[in-house]
């Protein structure tokens, strides 16, 4: 599966803060949801468990497209995703 876009310096240093804190990284990435639990189980479980799943989160997801946002004609701003 390739990427759109190549990794940004915010992935560079992610992917260093994996190597020795992989539940940071993941946090920082996804925040707090499924895959920073997933990834505190895994480096209780080992610790190259933890990184390659803070790595694989790291190239999978991208950063956040940010939406649009237009005025209406009645000068309501609007977004759109």
């Amino acid at each position: 599966m390739a990427r759109n876009a190549p990794s940004s310096t915010g992935d560079v240093l992610l992917y260093f803060m994996a190597i020795f804190l992989p539940p940071v990284s993941v946090f920082l990435k996804r925040g707090c949801a499924a895959d920073f639990l997933i990834n505190i189980c895994l480096s209780i479980l080992g610790w190259i468990p933890g990184v390659l799943h803070a790595f694989w989160i790291i190239s999978k997801y991208g950063t956040p497209a940010r939406p649009k946002t237009t005025v209406a004609p009645n000068g309501h701003m609007t977004q759109k995703y």
